[in-house]
């Protein structure tokens, strides 16, 4: 099969590799139809992840099709549609019990595209397949299923649920990627006063306000207003910049919170000397992909519009093209990249 085979960093490459086989009982292979790109993959291909190492196929979000499946795959069979979550859960360890399947304990977690070979490729195998994947109905477009793999359920379960959005609150997104954006499409479920967007690219900002921000601009005057003002109830940071979590720190109110989302591949300045006494709750957060079957109902009756957020399609053979639009967002327009296979 073709896969996007990592080689260390700055180095990937779409090649030619082995097709994965059924190696336990739980497992099950998915022939992928889409898959995307995420900021972390470019992390990945940073080298800023030591723990991927050269010749792991990359790749956490798709959705595809059932072709095979172990002894103790029980609500799985070929020919099923599914969304492969980004998260493998073995289903059995306390963490997997408590819906934390993030921290799962017993051999899943985020390993996709990290310890073992991703979705970036023809197929995949997928371990813990009865609790790593969900079934696609089919009234659910591929584009917007592929992206309940991940974006939109850490958007929710990261930013939005983490940071407890409620009724009446000013809320803050630092970052209008795609992360931050479907943050903010979510966080309007919950009836929050207003939704301040800041980002330093003129054309995402404007996405941001069409998606429903109430304001969206540079970081600058909004965030001098609130800092001397009664500050933000909640600021969620989708940037993955240190500088853009000094903001979050500066917008906050006292006993507001903070919800971290963003990817930090270098440090983060914690200005205790300011925070001290505000009284203030920092979040950070793997996404467990708990809210996923939620989510999905959302989107198939349509109080969630995901097509906002695709901005580019391409081929599966057109990986590391994908790779240099998403990684130039900025300049290229790209929110998320979805591939399909042709």
């Amino acid at each position: 099969m073709r896969a996007l085979v990592y080689h260390g960093p700055a180095h990937i490459s779409f090649d030619r590799v082995p097709d994965p086989v059924i190696e336990d009982p739980t497992d099950a292979l998915v022939r992928i139809d889409a898959a995307t790109v995420c900021g972390t993959d470019l992390h990945i291909r940073r080298g800023d992840f030591p723990e991927v190492k050269p010749g792991t196929v990359l790749g956490h979000e798709a959705v595809g099709e059932v072709i095979a499946v172990g002894a103790q795959v029980h609500h799985l069979r070929p020919g099923n549609h599914v969304i492969v979550s980004s998260v493998s859960a073995c289903g059995r360890c306390p963490e997997c019990r408590d819906a934390r399947y993030g921290q799962c304990r017993g051999g899943g977690g985020w390993i996709l595209g990290s310890l073992i070979d991703g979705t970036q490729a023809e197929l995949v195998r997928v371990p813990f397949a009865d609790h790593s994947t969900i079934r696609r109905p089919h009234d659910v477009r591929l584009d917007d299923a592929v992206l309940l793999s991940e974006l939109l359920p850490t958007a929710y379960e990261v930013g939005v649920r983490n940071g407890h959005v409620s009724p009446g609150d000013t809320v803050v997104v630092v970052g209008a990627g795609p992360v931050g954006l479907a943050a903010v499409m979510v966080a309007r479920l919950y009836s929050p006063y207003r939704i301040i967007v800041v980002d330093l690219a003129a054309a995402r900002l404007a996405r941001a306000a069409h998606m429903g921000a109430d304001a969206a601009e540079l970081p600058g005057r909004m965030i001098g207003e609130l800092a001397e003002g009664r500050g933000a109830d909640v600021v969620i940071e989708a940037s993955g910049d240190p500088d853009g979590f000094v903001l979050c720190t500066r917008a906050v109110r006292s006993g507001g919170h903070i919800a971290n989302v963003g990817t930090h591949g270098r440090p983060a300045v914690l200005h205790l000397e300011s925070l001290w006494r505000k009284n203030v709750t920092i979040s950070t957060g793997q996404v467990d992909t708990s809210s996923t079957k939620w989510l999905l109902e959302l989107v198939r009756f349509g109080r969630l519009q995901l097509s906002p957020l695709i901005t580019h399609t391409l081929a599966f053979d057109r990986m590391e093209d994908a790779y240099e639009v998403f990684a130039h967002g900025t300049e290229t327009g790209a929110l998320k990249v979805v591939l399909h296979r042709t």
